[in-house]
């Protein structure tokens, strides 16, 4: 029995095992962090207040990979999670599948610049070595700010309700987390942290007028 998937629904399957490899990835990672340093990158970070993120956070994360990979098989589901259909939401969805794979790759390059210092959470009782080069020397904060890219395209190729929700909880925790993680970094590293934040923007690179 062969499964047909619609034509109108291959951008979301795509970006959502775009997503899915994403995060294979990223667990990978974990596992080479704890066989190397001893620790799991923080993927269950020490302090409370990211353990009470990755609470709430984690079931974002598996919602962002099922919805848009498994909801094209699903028959018949209610407006709220079915998604919408619109004039040129097939070219939308093509686009957001085209800056996926764009954003997937540059994240890519980016966990290879940090190496060893990567990290997705913050403990207290460890200092990392800051990377300032690679796509690091335009953004601060590339993979957050990828991220929160890659969930912005699965909402465009699977743009329902639900999806709304899913996205806007994932770009508030990745807002809030990053504001933590500088005044983390700032405490940890001082004036080599803080000039950092004033040269370099948080996700946009900064103009610089001669």
């Amino acid at each position: 029995m062969s499964i047909v998937i619609p034509p109108m629904s291959w951008p979301a399957v795509i970006i959502g095992a775009i997503i899915g490899i994403y995060w294979l990835k990223v667990m990978q990672l974990v596992a080479r962090t704890k066989r190397t340093v001893g620790r799991a990158a923080n993927f269950v970070p020490p302090e409370p207040i990211g353990r009470m993120i990755r609470v709430i956070w984690i079931p974002v994360v598996v919602l962002w990979i099922f919805v848009p990979l498994a909801g094209p098989f699903i028959a018949g589901l209610p407006w709220f999670f079915a998604p919408l259909d619109f004039p040129g939401s097939a070219a939308v969805g093509w686009l957001a599948v085209l800056v996926a794979v764009v954003a997937f790759a540059i994240t890519w390059v980016c966990w290879i610049k940090m190496g060893t210092s990567w990290r997705m959470g913050i403990d207290p009782n460890e200092k990392t070595t800051l990377v300032f080069n690679g796509p690091y020397a335009y953004v601060r904060h590339p993979i957050y700010g990828l991220s929160q890219v890659l969930m912005l395209s699965a909402l465009a190729a699977y743009p329902s309700p639900f999806m709304l929700i899913i996205a806007i909880l994932h770009l508030l925790f990745m807002q809030w987390e990053v504001r933590r993680e500088e005044k983390y970094l700032v405490q940890l590293h001082g004036p080599a942290y803080a000039n950092y934040m004033q040269q370099v923007g948080r996700f946009v690179p900064r103009l610089r007028w001669k």
